[in-house]
């Protein structure tokens, strides 16, 4: 991995301190390298293929912002609760790498307080979830977790109501549970924004499912960037994808084949821009000079692609740890509203989008 040290953006000061601790996401920012490979260096994990320099940035960066992980002398137990085990209820697994890097945040955060992690997989199945909560019952539960891959409503199963329970990726309609979500408006408003202050005012969109709730929310804030500097919104820029390489390589040839074609391509998530930028530089267009890529997610893939793609960071490590303190926090004095949680997906800047205003061509 080449990953240059000047890469590695600071954070304002006030957005350093206004946490409670430092948390993975922050270091991942500062280095300039994805919240997966500052876990792999912070766990020491075997068989990580990390260069030394990538290792040494990761570090810095942690020492730097004095994080710090608690070891088992120093956790803290919660005083008034003899209960020591939280209950992680997921939906399914996946290849997608966002469950482990939740479950990667509520083992951290759960550590600190010496509370254990039991996980069930229920393929979000009623009867599954019902044996699962019998098993987790028996070993004096704290509290449960029910955390879902997709973002997504979901009708809560009476279960729910025997023990404080918090929502992790999912939220329910009457809002009579707490939960935690990412903010995805605010996410794709940011992605867009971020190609409008490089001079581009005909950006392009590869969306996935649109009945989604993440792709409707990204969609949203696509919107509301354009509507905010007073861009009128072009439905033909708008291409339906699927999340795959292949939506982002063929709707990008469709996408420049339009007789004024974009400058500038948001493509919802990363797996599509790798596929956008395939299609890119078959055309002969230089990426960021020509048209400029944004992504979604920020996979691990995302620093490796040349040029290395700026994308939006999907925080479900801060996630898992703000849904596991608020679990600890509340249980014993639940609120009388449920808190819902939205979590700021923060914009990773590499160098797939300008780094100035552009003058020219057809950008303006």
């Amino acid at each position: 991995m080449n990953v240059k040290k000047e890469s590695r953006r600071v954070l304002p000061a006030r957005q350093r301190t206004k946490r409670r601790s430092v948390t993975m996401t922050d270091i991942a920012a500062l280095a300039g390298v994805s919240q997966t490979t500052v876990s792999l260096v912070l766990n020491d994990a075997l068989g990580a293929r990390l260069t030394n320099q990538t290792r040494q940035l990761v570090l810095e960066a942690a020492r730097e912002l004095g994080y710090r992980r608690l070891n088992r002398r120093e956790a803290v137990r919660p005083a008034a609760n003899s209960a020591k085990v939280i209950g992680v209820m997921v939906d399914e697994l996946s290849t997608d790498p966002w469950c482990a890097i939740a479950l990667d945040g509520i083992r951290q955060k759960a550590t600190e307080y010496g509370v254990a992690v039991s996980i069930a997989v229920t393929q979000g199945d009623r009867d599954l979830e019902l044996i699962a909560h019998a098993q987790l019952r028996d070993l004096a539960l704290f509290g449960l977790i029910y955390a879902t891959i997709q973002t997504r409503r979901i009708r809560p199963a009476s279960i729910f109501t025997y023990q404080p329970t918090i929502l992790l990726n999912c939220h329910v309609a009457d809002r009579s549970l707490p939960s935690v979500t990412p903010r995805e408006i605010l996410g794709g408003r940011t992605a867009t924004d971020r190609l409008l202050r490089g001079g581009h005012t005909r950006i392009g969109l590869i969306t996935g499912e649109t009945w989604m709730d993440a792709m409707g929310d990204r969609l949203k804030g696509y919107r509301q960037a354009l509507a905010a500097h007073e861009i009128p919104f072009d439905a033909e820029l708008v291409r339906p994808g699927n999340w795959e390489p292949s939506a982002g390589y063929e709707q990008t040839y469709a996408l420049m084949q339009l007789e004024k074609p974009p400058t500038a391509i948001f493509c919802a998530n990363d797996l599509m821009a790798l596929g956008c930028f395939d299609a890119l530089k078959e055309m002969g267009k230089r990426i960021p000079e020509d048209v400029a890529v944004i992504g979604y997610d920020d996979r691990e893939i995302a620093q490796f692609l040349r040029p290395a793609l700026t994308t939006i960071l999907l925080p479900h490590f801060d996630m898992g740890v703000l849904a596991t303190e608020y679990l600890i926090d509340h249980a014993q004095r639940p609120r009388m509203r449920p808190a819902q949680i939205k979590v700021d997906c923060p914009l990773v800047d590499r160098a797939s989008v300008n780094a100035s205003p552009v003058s020219g061509g057809n950008r303006h």
